[in-house]
């Protein structure tokens, strides 16, 4: 294995929605490595050499929730076909929908850089690059801590923050929803669920490597 990076993230919200939650959006009471490894590539991301693998996720702050309802629109706005085809009316596709969220939360991301069977580099090179970026502060887009709206702010771990002394069984959770083997880059990526049973002990979840028997694979998340 090799050496861990650990990234402290942190924020006034999250949300981190299961597959069946997407209306009315819940949360898990945690992060699920799916969206650990998003805020990395946010960072610092090279599919066709790397993938990020998600070693443990340590919740630093207490659990805390948070509902409200959120005005949106049921539709997107089409660039494709004539100007007329291009209005969006919102009185017309305007909803509103529950959310329930997760409040005041920072989280501690362990994690390790697995280069791609194709890569002629060296690992040193990936992992001077990607501490590079998260010690100045780039990223390729804002990270977020669930959905878009819910920025993400991060800084290398010093190890001085203590987890929580909370432990519970998870059960099932999202592991990812993405081959982690696939070279394409994420928009073009096939949709691949992956699950695995969640369990975190005085505020530590151990995530097991996405090619473990422990992490069940091949259903789909629509």
């Amino acid at each position: 294995m090799n050496k861990e990076i650990v990234l402290e993230v942190w924020g006034d919200f999250a949300c981190f929605t299961p597959p069946y939650a997407k209306v009315e959006r819940l949360t898990y009471p945690v992060p699920t490595p799916s969206a650990a490894r998003g805020i990395l590539s946010a960072i610092y991301s090279k599919p066709v050499e790397f993938y990020w693998q998600v070693t443990r996720i340590e919740v630093l702050n207490p659990i805390r929730y948070i509902s409200f309802k959120c005005n949106e629109v049921k539709s997107t706005v089409s660039v494709k076909g004539s100007v007329g085809s291009s209005i969006l009316y919102a009185d017309e596709g305007r909803t509103q929908r529950q959310t329930q969220a997760l409040k005041d939360v920072r989280y501690r991301i362990a994690a390790v850089i697995c280069p791609q069977p194709g890569y002629k580099g060296t690992v040193e090179q990936l992992y001077s690059q990607a501490l590079r970026r998260i010690r100045t502060g780039k990223t390729f887009y804002q990270p977020c801590l669930g959905l878009r709206q819910f920025v993400c702010y991060f800084e290398e771990s010093d190890g001085t923050r203590l987890p929580i002394e909370d432990s519970i069984d998870l059960g099932l959770m999202v592991y990812d929803v993405f081959d982690l083997h696939d070279c394409a880059v994420r928009k073009k990526a096939q949709l691949k669920l992956a699950l695995y049973h969640a369990v975190m002990e005085h505020g530590v979840i151990q995530v097991p490597p996405y090619d473990s028997p422990e992490v069940l694979k091949g259903g789909s998340p629509c």
